[in-house]
């Protein structure tokens, strides 16, 4: 299989670390506008497989050239989402095929954002399936960590745990700590901000797709293997949107572990309209604050030596199971950061969601799962991904839960 790989943060660059390591891939690129970049990503793994490029993933026609020269079986979407969309139609003009992490924006409502949706994440990628299936092409779309193994998680759990579901809510936290900074986020800022500060989506039977007010229904959850108890928040997130697509559940919502310190920041960045896309003018440059803020906090690929701790991402279920009794339990993938960067250089929240394209890939190309058109994880058989896991040097495990409260 030859991909074509574009961003070379940290993500990419943990793609190309992955990647290097399997017999499937017989090329790569990794593209990045800032060519050094991609230059370094690639000589980390000393690979003649592997190859760097210069893109710009703004530019349409840009991305749409280098697809034509580099003639890759796949293109890997791995940077910010504000890129998705040209990336996606690039390679839907192209007639390439396509895989993402995370999906195309989302428009809060114009008029009551905390109360209905607006445009949905995705919706723009999936506004155009009908152009991909027609083309014969696909879009494997929320293929990360999260959205992407706890996609797989819900289609396990329908299929091999539970004949009904009540709940399906992911949790994803950590007892990452970066030595030296008082606050520097493990993943991008950019990203962070607008899952974060978006109005929350949530799915219910029989009303449909939802929102809240940012950070509503504050608990705090348990994570397993030593992280302990973190305060958790409702954010917007994919799984709410792919989920309910293909798994009978009556509840889907995301709750992200931020802690109370890194929720009050975040709150501090939207007073102060550090959070805002739009440019303003500084001394005759127009300058984006979330852009500038990005820009001057440290680089999250540069932060694996100073860090210390695990990341959990997982889904906690909850309904009746296979025999129709009362059933709970927690779905989850730790990864432990000194694990990470000893075995590959990468911190663990990028390594962890870096992953898991690369097995998706491994699967298509295997020919066990058949994408065809706009498509999430949850559309394929979840056990053979799962079943990948440890030949990649990680696991994922069940806890069960208190089943109390299950109406049966």
């Amino acid at each position: 299989m030859k991909a074509l790989v574009i961003g070379a943060g940290g993500v990419g660059r943990a793609i190309v670390n992955i990647a290097s390591r399997k017999s499937f891939i017989t090329e790569m690129v990794v593209a990045d506008r800032t060519l050094s970049r991609a230059e370094e990503a690639v000589n980390r793994v000393k690979d003649a497989r592997f190859s760097a490029a210069e893109v710009n993933a703004a530019e349409l026609e840009d991305i749409r050239a280098l697809i034509r020269k580099v003639k890759p079986d796949v293109v890997i979407n791995a940077v910010d989402p504000r890129f998705v969309m040209p990336i996606f139609l690039s390679c839907e003009i192209e007639n390439t095929n396509y895989i993402d992490m995370a999906m195309s924006l989302s428009r809060p409502h114009p008029h009551y954002p905390n109360s209905e949706t607006g445009v949905k994440l995705g919706d723009e990628q999936f506004a155009r399936d009908w152009n991909w299936g027609e083309r014969q092409i696909y879009a494997l779309v929320g293929m990360g960590i999260e959205p992407g193994m706890s996609d797989v998680f819900a289609r396990y759990a329908e299929d091999h745990l539970f004949s009904r579901i009540d709940s399906f809510t992911i949790f994803d936290g950590s007892n990452l700590t970066v030595e030296g900074y008082d606050f520097a986020p493990s993943f991008s800022i950019w990203t962070t901000i607008e899952e974060c500060l978006n109005p929350p989506l949530v799915w219910e039977d029989g009303r449909g797709w939802y929102t809240t007010e940012p950070f509503s229904e504050i608990e705090v959850f348990d994570f397993p293997e030593g992280i302990g108890p973190v305060e958790c928040v409702n954010v917007e997130h994919e799984e709410v949107v792919l989920i309910p697509q293909k798994v009978d559940a009556k509840k889907v919502n995301f709750k992200y572990g931020l802690g109370a310190q890194f929720i009050t920041t975040l709150k501090t960045i939207h007073m102060l309209g550090m959070d805002r896309k739009d440019h303003v003018d500084v001394q005759g440059i127009q300058v984006s604050p979330r852009d500038l803020l990005a820009a001057a906090l440290p680089d999250p690929a540069t932060l694996g030596s100073r860090m210390k701790g695990k990341t959990c991402a997982g889904a906690l279920v909850k309904g009746l199971n296979k025999e129709g009794k009362p059933y709970a339990c927690y779905m989850y993938n730790v990864v432990d950061n000194e694990w990470s960067m000893a075995e590959y250089g990468d911190q663990a929240v990028v390594w962890q969601t870096a992953v898991n394209p690369v097995i998706a890939m491994e699967l298509i190309h295997k020919g066990i799962w058949k994408p065809e058109g706009v498509v999430g994880p949850e559309w394929f058989d979840a056990k053979p991904f799962l079943d990948l896991l440890p030949s990649y040097g990680t696991e994922w495990k069940i806890r069960d839960e208190d089943p109390s409260g299950i109406i049966v």
